[in-house]
């Protein structure tokens, strides 16, 4: 199966294009290596066993061109993260919105009818929380005043008593948080209105919190775990926010490839006209401050500063259950959580320059 990886160069798309090389496929790569993702721009090509383009999938007659002779597409090309403020909110919007309807537009006009599709968990907003009286209840967002207090779990809407988080899976409802939440939400409806226009079939892979080996450096769109391995990378503690008590689902970047190619793989046996989402999680929940303090003693420290610090739009508690995933599809994790953590301490993060080409202090760890 030839298959195009758009943003194939970068954290997750290298992983996938890897993955599908290894199961005997062909993947193109089409990359606009936007300086978010890539703060060091890759040798070209990056990806010597892929075809390579390097363009931006909302330059259609790129694309276009890309799409010839393609069996299936993985959308990988977003903008991540939060971001650092609102001012964000037109380039997430053009990177992420527009350029997947540009790629689905093409795709119609080419006849590729089968498209697997970056998701995220951010789409829920708050996971899924029960409450002693009340069963399942929705909070709403958390207020600037009461995070400054120091008061980050969210209480019952309805009788304000504390909550017990669980796993979240996908039939709950969405509430985007954020400007990148919203528009993860909105490719999801382009490609579920594509797939209905064109008689074509789509899958959303709502990717939890992907972590491992060629995560961004230093850069403000990243995960927490890429925030902490730079800083450790530094010579500088983690610097955890809140109280470190966020739970998250922590899954290796090779898991998270895995399950795209089995995704691929499958999505030609779906019913034409189809959108079927699904969680892609570790199913086993961590706290972010245990991230941190996995993360440093397998890098040999120094150890994580529990800040008090937070960010609004960031949510407590989001957690996975991965089992229509396991059921539908047959993907299980493969990556135990020590064992990835352990990896990710040493592994080469992207735009970091090879050990011998730093500064001495930046090698040694010294300030």
């Amino acid at each position: 199966m030839r298959v195009l990886v758009t943003g194939g160069a970068g954290f997750i798309g290298s992983h996938i294009v890897a993955a599908l090389t290894a199961r005997g496929h062909e993947p193109v790569v089409l990359d606009a290596l936007l300086p978010s993702a890539h703060p060091v721009p890759p040798a070209l090509p990056p990806l010597p066993a892929a075809r390579w383009l390097h363009a931006d999938v909302r330059d259609g007659a790129a694309v276009a061109g890309a799409l010839r002779g393609v069996d299936a597409v993985c959308h990988q090309a977003a903008m991540v993260g939060l971001g650092k403020d609102f001012a964000d909110a037109p380039a997430y919007t053009d990177c992420n919105d527009v350029g997947t309807a540009v790629l689905l537009a093409a795709m119609a006009a080419a006849g590729v009818r089968d498209l697997v599709l970056a998701g995220s968990m951010v789409v829920y907003g708050e996971g899924r929380y029960d409450c002693a009286r009340h069963g399942r209840v929705g909070p709403g967002p958390r207020a600037a005043g009461e995070l400054a207090a120091g008061r980050f779990e969210p209480p019952c809407p309805v009788c304000g008593a504390p909550l017990a988080p669980g796993l979240v899976d996908e039939d709950a409802p969405t509430d985007p948080r954020n400007v990148y939440a919203t528009t993860k939400l909105a490719q999801e409806h382009l490609a579920a209105s594509w797939a209905r226009a064109t008689d074509s079939r789509a899958v959303a892979l709502r990717y939890h919190n992907v972590y491992g080996p060629g995560m961004p450096r230093d850069t403000p769109y990243a995960g927490v775990a890429s925030f902490f391995r730079s800083s450790l990378a530094r010579g500088e503690a983690p610097q955890v926010f809140e109280d470190g008590g966020q739970r998250r689902d922590f899954v290796h970047v090779r898991d998270v490839a895995a399950a795209n190619v089995l995704a691929l793989e499958a999505v030609s046996g779906r019913p034409p006209g189809t959108f079927r989402a699904y969680n892609a999680g570790s199913g086993t929940p961590h706290t972010v401050g245990e991230m941190a303090r996995a993360l440093a003693d397998a890098h040999g420290g120094p150890a994580p500063v529990v800040t008090g610090r937070f960010r609004l739009g960031d949510v407590r508690h989001i957690t996975a259950s991965s089992a229509r995933l396991r059921d539908e599809i047959g993907w299980r994790p493969q990556v135990e959580f020590l064992d990835g953590v352990r990896e990710f301490a040493h592994a080469g993060l992207r735009g970091q320059a090879p050990a011998a080409a730093r500064p001495a202090a930046e090698r040694t760890g010294a300030r």
